[in-house]
């Protein structure tokens, strides 16, 4: 009787533990926000630029979707209202990143990366733009801020034509950005003919495969990761804009998320949990070990890198660097192949000094500025879509 009754007691446990881990595990996964749902992701229905009648909003809509930096979608649009065929990008000075970007270069990056999906999504759509950049004059640098809330970075005028369809339109609606590992087959040569074709006078798209530069370039990127993770103001404002579960997500639809990790699923909504529940996990040092771990396996698996340099580093020359950036990345989606901007090198800030001027001093000996510097290769997985905002938070009077 008494081990009858011992039995019965050790299965009575046994069967509250596993309630417990369940209702555990189900606690978890509800406040990650495993049934709410991601207003955050409605810009990559297919259908969501069509649900404005203005074609200036609808090609902003698919401007939105693109390459940035931060994830901070530091674009204003502007209509003319006395042209219903023409807008006006500005760079939102409310959306820098002073620690990372200093100069604001990236910014003007990600002001090109937007103009050029308005561009290839105006053309499949029958509204081909005409892009003037800096039409006011360019920006006074030692009132950069206001500069740019005073002066648009381009002038976007359309027109009516016959559509015009193209795989590239078709490969805005896969994310840019895959940070996971690649498979270790190089480019063929019709890829890197596809990409360094892209090159145009005063800026040049060079793929590097091989094995001597692949380290190279690869050391450059680690070590440059190592200085960014250690660099506690960097850091910080990066951690300021992550969003630790679906609720924060929907509310602030811009910055870093484990979406941007690759992370998807189940695992997700885990791990937004936990973060939520236990902010003391996601600290300085965790965060910084794993940008390290992260990279170090996706360096180690990295056939090859695409760089684009320009002749100078004007701010017209960044925009149009940017412009060039997402033809790659819509060419290389295209193509089967991913990337990953892996340019923390190209930093400006005094701490990655000696990493800017070593990747300079080896692959821009006329004096070129190497605007990006991206890993490239044929991906082993697929990654989740990272948070826009609404389009109408971009449009202002």
């Amino acid at each position: 009787m008494k081990r009858k009754g011992v039995k019965k007691v050790i299965i009575i446990s046994i069967a509250s533990f596993i309630t417990l881990i369940f209702l555990a595990l189900a606690a978890i996964l509800l406040t990650g926000g495993l049934f709410q749902s991601q207003t955050y992701l409605q810009p990559w229905d297919k259908s969501y630029a069509n649900r404005f009648k203005d074609p200036r909003i609808r090609l902003a809509a698919y401007g939105l979707l693109a390459a940035n930096g931060h994830n901070m979608q530091p674009w204003i649009i502007k209509l003319d209202k006395n042209d219903p065929n023409t807008f006006y990008l500005f760079a939102d000075a409310n959306r820098m990143s002073p620690q990372a970007d200093p100069e604001a270069r990236q910014l003007m990056v990600t002001q090109g990366t937007f103009l050029d999906y308005v561009a290839v999504a105006g053309r499949s759509i029958g509204y081909p733009a005409t892009i003037s950049l800096f039409p006011g004059g360019t920006y006074n640098e030692q009132q950069l801020a206001q500069s740019m809330s005073a002066k648009p970075v381009a002038k976007i005028t359309l027109k009516r034509a016959k559509p015009q369809q193209s795989p590239l339109f078709n490969a805005i609606y896969i994310p840019d950005t895959n940070r996971e590992t690649y498979k270790s087959a190089k480019l063929t040569a019709a890829q890197i003919d596809a990409l360094e074709t892209l090159s145009e006078n005063k800026f040049e798209t060079k793929i590097y495969q091989d094995k001597a530069d692949v380290k190279k370039l690869g050391k450059f990127a680690l070590n440059s990761v190592k200085i960014e993770a250690g660099t506690r103001r960097v850091m910080d404002e990066a951690e300021a804009i992550f969003r630790a579960n679906e609720s924060q997500k929907n509310k602030k639809r811009y910055g870093f998320s484990f979406e941007g990790q690759g992370t998807s699923g189940f695992r997700l909504y885990f791990m937004q949990g936990l973060i939520t529940l236990f902010p003391s996990l996601n600290n300085t040092k965790a965060s910084s070990d794993l940008m390290i771990q992260s990279t170090q396996a996706a360096i180690d698996h990295t056939p090859a890198y695409a760089m684009i340099s320009s002749d100078d580093n004007s701010r017209a020359s960044q925009v149009k660097s940017g412009m060039i950036y997402s033809r790659l990345t819509l060419t290389a989606a295209s193509l089967g192949l991913a990337v990953q901007p892996v340019s923390q090198a190209l930093e400006e800030y005094p701490e990655m000094n000696k990493q800017y001027t070593g990747i300079h001093r080896s692959y821009a000996p006329k004096g070129q500025t190497i605007q990006m510097l991206v890993r490239i290769g044929t991906p082993t997985k697929t990654v989740p879509q990272s948070m826009r905002r609404d389009v109408m938070e971009l449009v202002h009077n």
